[in-house]
């Protein structure tokens, strides 16, 4: 709607400069916004306002001039100037009407765009470490940046997920040394448990899983390897292998139970086994970039912004994950991708600058690269918080949430705030089936909509399932039919702000919204009434709500039952 109305102004500014009631036939880059307040208007343009240098006018004269000038027979009602010189449109009922139609035509498509133009984007997201199960907090991350690439790819652009698995480094060893140890208490060895090793009860499950494949003498035999020395490095790695593919084999699980697909899972080891990193590193050192003081390797970042420069490379020639990420990061760049989308935790707020660094320094630009920053999230039953402690091992696993609530609440909830404020998820509220959970509140429109149309089918007042709008618009006059005309209107649009913001916040928002308006309409208004045209009619209108829903729902990934 915003782009007919942006066309009617450029049409009206046009015949006023023809007219000789403006002086330059340039017009300036408006705004067209909704209102806050409906006594003001559907729509108000600052047109006048940003044209006045060009036109050397006062802006309400441009504005007098553009509203004389411009076809006002159409869906426009009335206009009026208000303020320093805003031009405020009240548009008329049968200006909504279309968006029935296009609804209908489009199906599940309404709401897409060529938005993207076709752009390689690469979403990664998640990418926990596979040394235990995925937390609450990994959830929250999983649902953004599922959610940041399904927006994306109904807003046009080639969209590609990415889990960076980190199968390499001194959490993989500290690991595989936790197992064996174990695995030596398991065989009956007293042993010092350190404090640094991982803790959780996980850790002696797959002790004893690796026991039982291997059988008890080869178990043996590994042990006395881990309480040795010379052998000892080669027994970790070996237990940090199998328990990483265990760890990792129950992330892919839990990340699917959860309605996230990959399209890549792609590995820090292979960016050693390939020679990446060493290249990166050597390139780096060729320009200068990177340079050798007191034994070590460090990398210019603060000529790039960053508030110091980084070690790479220690004086003991061990790598830093800095300079993998280094390496992974122009390896995604090198795959053809426009644009680079990372979805952090929150307490990783200071590595975005030494990869902006990297990023500038290899010749690319840095604003191909963003990064969302997920906030944390306070886990909370019936108002009081749960219990977490990842030193202890205890805490609450992304398959626990999932089990208790279900998936659609817990991606639902939560994206019901922007991700770049602290979250609180309460499991009560959750599971609720009343108007307090807002996934159930929002899916219970699909479902009620969906037992209307059933019930219109079985009475005869709709012939066939597949065209249920077909009907005269015109006899929807009501407020709150025309509010939801309205908010359906804008769909697309709030998939390309969404797109464009990396916020899948807007679209909760929005469906909140939508189910608001219908609620209110329902419980005003009767769907199937003894007048057939009125109920026809209205039945096309909850048919594009329960459309649109629905659509709003998957790019959340949150189903839209037919039943609840």
């Amino acid at each position: 709607m915003k782009a007919i109305i942006k066309q009617i102004i450029l049409d009206g500014a046009q015949k006023a400069f023809e007219q000789g009631l403006l002086k330059s036939d340039q017009f300036s880059e408006m705004d067209i916004e909704a209102p806050r307040h409906g006594a003001h208007g559907d729509f108000s343009t600052n047109f006048a306002m940003v044209s006045a240098g060009t036109q050397r006018m006062a802006p309400g004269k441009i504005a007098e001039a553009v509203i004389a000038c411009m076809d006002q027979g159409g869906i426009i009602e009335k206009t009026e100037i208000a303020g320093p010189g805003f031009i405020n449109f009240f548009l008329a009922n049968r200006a909504w009407y279309p968006v029935l139609d296009e609804i209908a035509r489009q199906d599940d498509r309404f709401g897409s765009s060529n938005f993207g133009a076709g752009k390689k984007v690469q979403v990664e997201f998640v990418s926990a470490n596979p040394t235990g199960p995925l937390h609450v907090g990994h959830a929250r991350g999983a649902a953004v940046g599922d959610s940041v690439a399904g927006i994306l790819a109904f807003a046009g652009f080639d969209v590609q997920r990415e889990y960076y698995i980190n199968d390499s480094g001194r959490q993989i060893q500290t690991l595989g040394r936790s197992v064996g140890l174990r695995l030596c208490e398991l065989l009956g060895r007293e042993v010092e448990f350190p404090e640094d090793c991982y803790q959780g009860e996980y850790i002696r499950d797959i002790a004893g899983r690796l026991d039982a494949e291997m059988g008890r003498d080869a178990s043996e035999r590994l042990l006395e390897k881990i309480l040795g020395k010379e052998e000892e490095a080669e027994a970790v790695s070996f237990c940090a292998r199998f328990a990483a593919g265990i760890i990792l084999s129950g992330i892919r699980d839990d990340l699917a139970g959860f309605g996230v697909q990959y399209d890549r899972w792609f590995s820090e080891q292979s960016l050693y086994d390939s020679g990446s990193v060493e290249r990166t590193i050597e390139e780096f050192k060729a320009r200068g970039i990177i340079y050798e003081h007191e034994g070590a390797l460090w990398f210019k970042t603060q000529e790039y912004g960053d508030e110091k420069d980084r070690v790479v490379v220690r004086s003991n020639g061990i790598t830093t994950y800095f300079a993998s990420d280094i390496a992974y990061h122009m390896e995604k760049f090198d795959r053809g991708f426009d644009r680079v989308i990372d979805v952090w935790g929150a307490d990783h707020h200071g590595y975005i600058n030494r990869i902006n660094a990297a990023i500038d320094a290899s010749g690319r630009k840095s604003d191909q690269f963003d990064v969302i920053l997920v906030q944390l999230v306070n886990l909370l039953r019936n108002g009081q918080p749960v219990a977490m402690s990842s030193r202890s091992g205890e805490f609450v696993t992304l398959k626990e949430i999932v089990d208790e609530v279900g998936k659609d609440a817990a991606r639902f909830l939560f994206l019901s705030r922007s991700y770049d404020s602290g979250l609180e998820f309460d499991l009560e509220v959750a599971k609720q089936k009343t108007s307090e959970n807002p996934v159930y509140y929002v899916q219970y429109v699909h479902a009620r909509i969906a037992g209307i149309l059933n019930k219109a089918f079985a009475e005869k007042v709709l012939e066939d399932f597949e065209t249920p709008w077909v009907g005269d618009p015109s006899v929807l006059q009501e407020p709150e039919e025309i509010k939801l005309f309205k908010i359906l209107t804008a769909f697309p649009e709030v998939v390309e702000k969404s797109a464009a913001a990396l916020h899948p916040h807007v679209i909760f928002t929005y469906l909140m919204e939508l189910a608001a308006a219908f609620h209110g309409y329902y419980n005003r208004h009767k769907v199937i009434t003894p007048d057939r045209e009125l109920s026809r009619g209205r039945l096309a209108l909850v048919f594009a709500v329960k459309t649109v829903i629905r659509n709003g729902l998957r790019l959340l990934g949150v189903s839209a039952p037919e039943r609840m």
